[in-house]
């Protein structure tokens, strides 16, 4: 039983691998679900928060939804509020990542997981890099887009990135030294990075 947080580049195939591995440990798969948890706890619109998200002009950043258990989000989720802002969403972010660790058995994709539950027991957290121009054929692969389409989307997203982590006052989200295992995308198949995450875990 464990919890892992998935750090990665645009277009790294973090979310790609994270659903596998998460399909291989029989673990709770969440990534753009804590949009939705941030929003419904905070009383706001999805939109709302995904302002705040990617207001360093990362669009085309939602391609992979998946589903969540109903109870597993009113587990999380209680109070009331009506507005965010900046400091209420990394609050709340906090609270739910958090809240989902302690569910045990999950995979998280980004929003500072490894900074949140950096000191928790357990936990495994993980940074895939690779070349740029390997993200923007994988992205044209994984998600069809066209080359044009593919590089926009990288660029963007490693703005809104920077922004997500200035959000969280941490600049070293990409040093070595805080995960327990980097995966350097254009030298690794995703099953061959699968494989070692799940041995990592298991032990």
């Amino acid at each position: 039983m464990a919890v892992i947080t998935i750090s990665r580049q645009f277009g790294a195939g973090g979310r790609t691998l994270g659903k596998m591995v998460s399909d291989s440990l029989g673990y709770t798969f969440i990534d753009n679900e804590l949009i939705q948890m941030v929003a419904i706890q905070a009383k706001v619109s999805t939109n709302w928060v995904e302002s705040l998200e990617k207001d360093a002009g990362g669009k085309l950043q939602r391609f992979v939804t998946s589903l969540v258990s109903r109870s597993l989000v009113d587990r999380i989720l209680s109070g009331e509020r009506g507005y965010i802002d900046e400091e209420i969403y990394v609050d709340m972010l906090q609270k739910i990542i958090t809240g989902i660790a302690d569910e045990d058995n999950v995979v998280i994709i980004g929003r500072g997981g490894q900074y949140i539950l950096k000191d928790r027991p357990n936990v495994f957290h993980l940074l895939l890099v690779s070349d740029f121009e390997d993200r923007i054929t994988f992205m044209e692969k994984h998600y069809d887009l066209s080359r044009k389409h593919a590089q926009q989307a990288v660029s963007l997203d490693d703005k809104r990135r920077i922004n997500l982590y200035r959000k969280f006052g941490r600049e070293d989200y990409e040093k070595p030294d805080i995960y327990h295992m980097v995966l350097n995308m254009t030298q690794l198949d995703l099953e061959t990075a699968k494989n070692l995450v799940v041995t990592l875990v298991k032990g």
